[in-house]
C-alpha cells in the first residue's frame, strides 16, 4: 500500500503558504506579457524574507526571494528600485517589528514576508501610515486592508477548473476532501468555483486525514459518484499528503474513469514522480503558464547558477509590478487603486492582478495527465479579456 500522510507544518498559520506560484511586470495589453520597462521614477521597496530561523528551508527560500527581486530590479528600465531587505526568521512579531521599521526608514511598499501569520502581523503594524504589503502567500484568510497576497488562491484554481469543466460536459461535480483546515477551505473555494461557472455540486465527501481514514472513505466516495450521476470529482488532496493514495483506492474500489473526470486543486506534477502514479492518469489540475515559467526558470539558473525554488517567482512579480507604478507614488506609498488597477499586470508566470479585497487572480493554464507527462490541454489567458477568465 502506498505510503501516504508525511507531510510537517510549522503552523496551521502557515500551513497556506504558496509553493506553486507564478517574464516581466507591466500593465496588460491584450497582445500578452511583454518585457516591461516601468512606467519611470524610483520606489523604496522592504523585502522582508523569513531568513534567520536556522531552518534551511527558511534560508532557500529566503535567498531565492532576494535573488529574484534583484534579478526583476535588473531588468526594469527607467526605473530605481531601492531594495532593502529584512530578515523575519519566519516569527510573526519580528515580522511586525521589521514592517515598522522599514516604514521607518522610508519604504513605500513592503514584499513580503512569506507565511501567513507573518504577513497579518506586518500588515496590522503598518496599517496607519497607508504602506501596502504584498505578502508571499496564498491565504487569502489573510487578504483585506493593507495587505494583499500574491500567491495563486484556492479560488483562483477552484474558477478555472470549474469553469473549464463545465464547458467540458463535466459540470455535475462531486467534491472529495481533507476533513482538516486546508481541506475545509478548498472545499469551500471549489463550491464557489463550481456556482460561479454554472455548474451543480453533486454532493460532498470527506475524509479524516489519516491513512486509515482514506482507506475507510473510499468506498462510500465511489457509491456517492454513482449515485449521484457525478460527471466530475473534485479533490483537495495534495501530493505530499492523500492524493496518493486517494487516487489509487478510488481506481481500486471500481470508480467510473471513463465516466468521471478526476479535477484537482493543487498541483499534481510536484514532484515529478507523482506524474507516474497510476491513479492520476488523466486527470485536470491547473498551473501558471509553463512557457513562461520555463523562461524564468532558464533565466533565473543563468544567473545564480541553480534553479529556483518554485516561490521566486512571487518575488519577482513583486518587484516588477511595484516599478511599473513607481512613477504614479510620486514618492508616497503605492496605493491601493494602482495596485488594484482592473488592466493588472505580466508576471513571470503569466497574467495577474490584485482585487479589491487584497487576493489575486492568476491566469492559468489547465493540464491533463497522460502517460506520464503533463499535457496542457487549455492554455493560459494573455489578458484579462482572454477565454480563462
Amino acid at each position: 500500500m502506498l505510503s501516504v500522510i508525511r507531510r510537517t507544518r510549522k503552523s496551521l498559520g502557515q500551513m497556506l503558504l504558496v509553493l506553486c506560484a507564478p517574464l516581466l511586470a507591466a500593465c496588460v495589453s491584450t497582445s500578452g506579457p511583454a518585457p516591461a520597462t516601468g512606467l519611470g521614477g524610483a520606489v523604496q521597496v522592504a523585502l522582508l524574507i523569513p531568513s534567520g530561523s536556522g531552518q534551511a528551508q527558511d534560508e532557500l527560500f529566503g535567498q531565492n526571494l532576494e535573488n529574484a527581486a534583484r534579478l526583476a530590479m535588473a531588468d526594469l528600465s527607467g526605473v530605481t528600485v531601492e531594495l532593502k531587505v529584512y530578515r523575519t526568521g519566519g516569527n510573526a512579531d519580528t515580522a511586525a517589528m521589521m514592517a515598522k521599521q522599514a516604514v521607518d526608514e522610508g519604504a513605500q511598499v513592503i514584499l513580503g514576508p512569506f507565511y501567513s501569520e507573518e504577513a497579518n502581523a506586518a500588515g496590522v503594524a503598518v496599517a496607519a501610515s497607508g504602506v501596502n504589503v504584498l505578502a508571499f502567500s496564498n491565504n487569502a484568510a489573510i487578504a483585506g486592508g493593507n495587505v494583499f497576497v500574491l500567491g495563486q488562491t484556492f479560488d483562483n484554481t477552484a474558477r478555472r477548473l470549474a469553469g473549464y469543466a463545465v464547458r467540458s460536459g463535466k459540470g455535475k461535480i462531486l467534491i472529495v476532501h481533507d476533513r482538516n483546515v486546508a481541506g475545509d477551505i478548498g472545499k469551500a473555494a471549489i463550491e464557489r468555483g463550481i456556482l460561479a461557472a454554472g455548474g451543480t455540486v453533486a454532493g460532498v465527501n470527506s475524509y479524516e486525514f489519516s491513512q486509515n481514514g482514506i482507506v475507510e472513505a473510499t468506498t462510500g466516495i465511489v457509491a456517492a459518484a454513482r449515485s449521484t450521476g457525478a460527471t466530475a470529482l473534485f479533490m483537495t488532496a495534495d501530493t505530499a499528503g492523500a492524493l496518493p493514495l486517494l487516487s489509487q483506492l478510488l481506481v481500486d474500489n471500481g470508480i467510473d474513469r471513463a465516466g468521471v473526470q478526476f479535477i484537482g486543486l493543487t498541483r499534481w506534477d510536484i514532484p515529478a514522480g507523482t506524474l507516474a502514479l497510476p491513479g492520476v492518469q488523466g486527470g485536470w489540475f491547473a498551473l501558471p503558464d509553463p512557457g513562461l515559467q520555463a523562461q524564468f526558470q532558464e533565466r533565473y539558473t543563468a544567473a545564480y547558477g541553480t534553479a529556483p525554488a518554485a516561490v521566486a517567482s512571487l518575488a519577482y512579480d513583486g518587484i516588477a509590478a511595484i516599478g511599473a507604478l513607481a512613477r504614479s507614488s510620486n514618492g508616497g506609498p503605492i496605493s491601493r487603486e494602482a495596485l488594484t488597477q482592473p488592466a493588472g499586470f505580466a508576471g513571470v508566470s503569466g497574467v495577474f492582478r490584485f482585487l479589491s479585497n487584497g487576493t489575486n487572480e492568476r491566469g492559468l493554464a489547465v493540464a491533463a495527465i497522460r502517460d506520464n507527462q503533463v499535457v496542457v490541454i487549455d492554455a493560459a489567458p494573455r489578458s484579462f479579456a482572454g477565454a480563462g477568465f
